[in-house]
C-alpha cells in the first residue's frame, strides 16, 4: 500500500464497478421486489387488502416491529444477537405504566416521566447485555437468554401479574392519531429509521460497527476499544425497546407483564429477511425496513385469507427458515 498526501492507496485493483454494481443493486432490490410481489399477490387474491383502513392497520402493526428490529439491526451487525427484547419490551412496559399511572401527576408529567422511565430500564437492560457478554467474552446468545427470563420475571414481579390500564385519555388517544392518512406511531418509527441510517452510514461510530462485525481484531488492532462499541449497540437495542413499549401502551392502552412474548423472533426475522448477515458486518436499517414490512404484510394478507394462529406462526417459521438460506447465498453473491 502507497501513501500519497497523507492518504493510504491500495495496490491492488478494484473489482470491475459495473459488475458489482450490478449485483449489489439486484441483492438489495430483491428485497423490494419481493415486496412488492407480496402485495400484489394479496391485492389480486383477497377483496380488502387495498382498503385504507386495512392499509392503516399494517401500518400500525408493523410499528412495534420495526422499532424493535430497528435495535436488533445495531446488534447483529457486530455478530451478536438479542433475544430478551419481547421480555425487556414488558418490563419497560409495566415501569412506564406504573409512573403513567401517577395520580398526583399532571398528564404532560405522567407521559414524559413514564417515557423516560421505560427507556432508562431498556438501557439498563441492554447494558448489562452488551457489558456482561463483553466483558467476560460471552455469546450474547447466553447473556440475552438470561435477560429473557430476567425481565419477564422482573416484569411479574412488580405487578404482581396484574396488567396495568386507566392511563389518561390524552396518551390513549395518541396511539391511533393519524397525519396525512398515515398513522403517527408509524411516522415516529420512520423517523427512527432515518435516524438509524444516519448513524450507521454517516458516523465513525456506525463504520466501527461494521468493522467490528467483519473484522473485530482488525478493529482491535486499529486501537479502539471493542468493549466500547459493543456495550453501545446492546444499549442502543435496549432503548428502542423502551420507545416500542410507549406506542405499544399508546396503541392497547394496558402495560401488562406477559406482552412480548415471540417479538424477538419476529425481530431477527425481520432484520435478516431485509438483509442483514447473522454473522455481522453487512446489512442495512433500511433493508430492515423492508424486511418488517413483508412480515406485516404477510400476517395481514394471510389473516384476510382466514388461516389460524397455529397456520401462521408456522408459515412465519418457515419464512425465517428461508430468509437464513437465503442470507448464505446473498454471503456468497458479495464474495464474488
Amino acid at each position: 500500500m502507497h501513501v500519497i498526501n497523507n492518504t493510504p492507496v491500495s495496490d491492488t485493483k478494484e473489482k470491475p464497478m459495473s459488475k458489482m454494481s450490478i449485483k449489489l443493486v439486484l441483492r438489495d432490490a430483491g428485497i423490494g421486489i419481493a415486496l412488492l410481489l407480496l402485495i400484489a399477490f394479496f391485492s389480486l387474491s383477497t377483496q380488502h387488502f387495498l382498503n385504507p383502513n386495512n392499509i392503516s392497520n399494517i401500518l400500525t402493526q408493523i410499528t412495534i416491529n420495526l422499532i424493535l428490529a430497528i435495535g436488533m439491526t445495531f446488534v447483529i451487525l457486530i455478530g451478536g444477537i438479542d433475544l430478551s427484547v419481547g421480555s425487556m419490551l414488558a418490563l419497560c412496559a409495566v415501569v412506564g405504566g406504573s409512573v403513567l399511572t401517577i395520580p398526583e401527576l399532571a398528564v404532560w408529567q405522567a407521559v414524559v416521566l413514564a417515557t423516560l422511565a421505560a427507556m432508562a430500564t431498556g438501557v439498563i437492560c441492554g447494558f448489562l447485555n452488551g457489558w456482561i457478554s463483553a466483558f467476560w467474552g460471552l455469546p450474547s446468545f447466553i447473556v440475552t437468554l438470561g435477560m429473557l427470563n430476567i425481565a419477564r420475571g422482573a416484569a411479574l414481579q412488580v405487578t404482581d401479574a396484574r396488567t396495568i390500564y386507566s392511563f389518561p385519555q390524552t396518551f390513549n388517544d395518541f396511539g391511533s392519531k393519524m397525519l396525512f392518512g398515515v398513522p403517527v406511531v408509524f411516522l415516529i418509527a420512520l423517523a427512527l429509521v432515518a435516524l438509524a441510517w444516519f448513524v450507521l452510514s454517516k458516523t465513525v461510530f456506525g463504520r466501527l460497527l461494521y468493522g467490528i462485525g467483519n473484522n473485530e481484531e482488525a478493529v482491535r488492532l486499529a486501537g479502539h476499544s471493542l468493549m466500547v462499541y459493543k456495550v453501545a449497540a446492546f444499549t442502543i437495542a435496549g432503548a428502542l425497546v423502551g420507545i416500542a413499549s410507549i406506542i405499544y401502551m399508546a396503541r392497547l392502552n394496558i402495560a401488562s407483564p406477559i406482552i412480548g412474548i415471540g417479538f424477538e423472533l419476529n425481530a431477527i426475522a425481520a432484520v435478516i429477511i431485509g438483509g442483514t448477515s447473522l454473522s455481522g458486518g453487512r446489512g442495512t436499517v433500511i433493508g430492515t425496513l423492508l424486511g418488517a414490512c413483508i412480515i406485516g404484510v404477510l400476517a395481514n394478507g394471510l389473516i384476510l385469507f382466514g388461516l389460524s394462529d397455529f397456520m401462521r406462526q408456522m408459515i412465519t417459521g418457515v419464512v425465517i427458515i428461508l430468509a437464513v438460506i437465503i442470507d448464505k447465498y446473498r454471503e456468497r453473491i458479495t464474495a464474488v
